[in-house]
């Protein structure tokens, strides 16, 4: 595998019944071999894109008395900033050299839904970090959305199966600054080897290289996208779901080459989740002989909770 494989996401949208039959098979077949695919013609508005990444740049360049004041006690870092080395790899104690910024979850219907959400915490500082996080969060949804319709059509589901599961879900835009490598790491790279939590991952740009995922024979690959394309992978909740039919693939962020330490890193990855009481129960036409049942029940919220304390975000 040299790169991840490229789907056209304008297929599935086409109303061209063989184009998006074509686009389901090609992610499916990606999601079941690697895990991970570049998206084009992804609906993602590539000017918003660009405005909030200036917006995050902003923001990261504050002074850290002032990024403290938006850490918030008793969130497990799931709304506002969490300071540099605190989120950690479930299999490892070092944290990774990064800090970053998250905002969840807006309920604009008046579903009841929206008491069990923390609100959002505002820049004062930055009005347009708000807003524009607001705006891209709203476009990551829709987009996601029709990518697990996608997913729904091959493991022969309604299309809609996952609508209502998603509607109003914990889903999670992360704003991450990976800082300039000043001295010698100890053990820690700026994201040490790891699977995502959530349903389906979306990460539009990066500032720099450094993502790589692990091919089948345990080799390490670096992703390289043009800067139109997003990439989306499957997380640890869709395999969870799938009993292992899709994989959620390990990956990391590695550290630059010592020449260029001195330059930082900026992402910008959205979770999408389910509402916490979805369960995660494997699904029957993922269960059979040739794959016997792997995982026991448990609702997303309750797997959620467990993978948190494991990153450290959660005591």
């Amino acid at each position: 595998m040299n790169t991840i494989p490229t789907v056209n996401f304008a297929d599935f949208v086409s109303g061209d019944p063989a184009r998006k039959a074509h686009f389901v098979q090609a992610l499916g077949k990606a999601y079941q071999e690697v895990g991970f695919v570049a998206v084009q013609n992804h609906g993602i508005d590539q000017q918003l894109v660009d405005g909030f990444y200036q917006a995050v740049e902003q923001f990261f360049a504050l002074p850290d008395d002032i990024k403290s004041k938006y850490e918030i006690q008793g969130l497990a870092g799931q709304r506002g900033f969490t300071s540099f080395g605190k989120e950690h790899a479930k299999q490892s104690s070092a944290g990774d050299l990064k800090e970053f910024w998250q905002t969840g979850q807006t309920v604009e219907d008046g579903e009841v839904i929206s008491e069990y959400y923390p609100p959002n915490v505002q820049v004062d500082e930055l009005p347009a970090f708000n807003t524009l996080g607001f705006q891209l969060y709203r476009n990551f949804e829709h987009t996601g959305k029709y990518l697990l319709r996608s997913l729904a059509l091959f493991l022969d589901l309604e299309e809609t199966y996952f609508d209502d599961k998603i509607h109003n879900g914990n889903s999670i835009l992360r704003a991450i600054y990976y800082p300039p490598i000043t001295s010698e790491p100890a053990s820690a790279i700026r994201a040490e080897q790891h699977e995502d939590i959530n349903l389906i991952t979306l990460l539009v740009g990066a500032s720099a290289d450094g993502l790589e995922v692990m091919d089948t024979n345990g080799q390490w690959v670096p992703v390289k996208t043009a800067p139109t394309e997003i990439v989306v992978n499957v997380g640890d909740m869709l395999q969870r779901l799938t009993n292992n039919v899709l994989r959620s693939t390990t990956h990391r962020v590695v550290n630059p080459p010592r020449e260029r330490w001195h330059t930082a890193r900026y992402s910008i990855p959205f979770f999408l989740h389910p509402k916490s009481e979805v369960r995660l129960d494997c699904l029957p036409g993922c269960v059979s002989d040739s794959n016997p049942l792997q995982f026991a029940p448990i609702s997303a919220g309750e797997y959620l909770d467990e993978r948190l304390r494991e990153i450290g975000l959660k005591k």
